[in-house]
């Protein structure tokens, strides 16, 4: 974790746009003769995500003034809340060059920019052996009995 979080006045970027790109994790040699050798370059591979906002005036001075006076010009790393492969999880972050910001009607600023991202979160080891021998449709079926039975069924207020 960092010690900078992202403000609770911006909110989250957007799905419109949204983009995940790994870096490549491995350097491929060719060999004189026979196959290429391979091997790891990181043990946490960074990955790029790109991203967007639509942000009224207010908001988007408020993400100017982050960007620039917290945020050290995108240069310091923070913790956000981003999508990934197991759902939103806090990620640290940072802005890999300035955001790009374009007025898209009187009231509305359409921001994007690319953040860099490193030890993404993901399925542990034992947890990606589980899913790897189980049947996924009888997962996703008990999940979902779950979620309503959660969310649905049982009593809202404190016992």
């Amino acid at each position: 974790m960092t010690n900078l979080v992202w403000p609770d006045k911006i909110p989250l970027p957007t799905v419109d746009g949204y983009q995940i790109s790994p870096s490549e994790g491995v350097i491929r040699t060719d060999m004189e003769s026979g196959a290429a050798r391979a091997r790891r370059r990181f043990t946490q591979t960074p990955a790029k995500v790109a991203v967007r906002w639509n942000l009224r005036p207010l908001t988007y001075a408020i993400f100017e003034a982050w960007f620039k006076h917290e945020a050290k010009e995108g240069a310091e790393w923070f913790d956000i809340e981003l999508l990934g492969g197991i759902g939103m999880a806090t990620h640290q972050a940072r802005f890999t060059k300035a955001y790009q910001a374009k007025l898209v009607r009187k009231n509305q600023w359409e921001v994007t920019g690319e953040l860099e991202i490193r030890n993404r979160p993901t399925l542990t080891q034992g947890a990606l052996g589980i899913l790897l021998d189980s049947e996924l449709e009888d997962l996703q079926r008990s999940a979902d009995n779950f979620d309503i039975l959660v969310n649905q069924h049982l009593p809202t207020e404190n016992w």
